[in-house]
């Protein structure tokens, strides 16, 4: 199984961006899937995931309301929309997958880094001020 995460890039405070996670290697529509990012001396926190259906999203509360999770099943991407960015958001964005078919989690775990076994190699994100 391969992420790849693509659609980082430089941008000004409230200015967006669309990051996008394709897969490969086995049937994407069964797996949950999330974002984490990892700022510089910070450790990774956890972004966003959406369940295997797509029925349920889940958000940290610092980007609840800016960012949005969804995913495309017939592209095997997902994708994660980054509105009203800020400085604070500046960080290495990382996609990741669980191993599990058809299996879902409470919210605590959907925002816990050990949930997923595969993960992209990260897009830089970097929002001046």
């Amino acid at each position: 199984v391969q992420l790849q995460a693509s659609g980082g890039g430089l941008v000004q405070a409230g200015g967006s961006l669309r990051l996008s996670c394709a897969a490969s290697g086995r049937t994407f529509s069964s797996y949950s899937l999330s974002w984490f990012r990892q700022a510089p001396g910070k450790e990774r926190e956890f972004v966003a995931a959406i369940s295997w259906s797509g029925g349920s999203t889940y958000y940290a509360d610092s980007v609840k309301g800016r960012f949005t999770i969804s995913r495309d099943n017939a592209k095997n991407t997902v994708y994660l929309q980054l509105d009203s960015l800020k400085p604070e958001d500046t960080a290495v964005y990382y996609c990741a997958g669980d191993r599990s078919p058809g299996r879902s989690y409470s919210s605590t775990l959907y925002g816990t880094a050990s949930t997923y076994d595969y993960w992209g190699q990260g897009t830089q994100v970097t929002v001046s001020s």
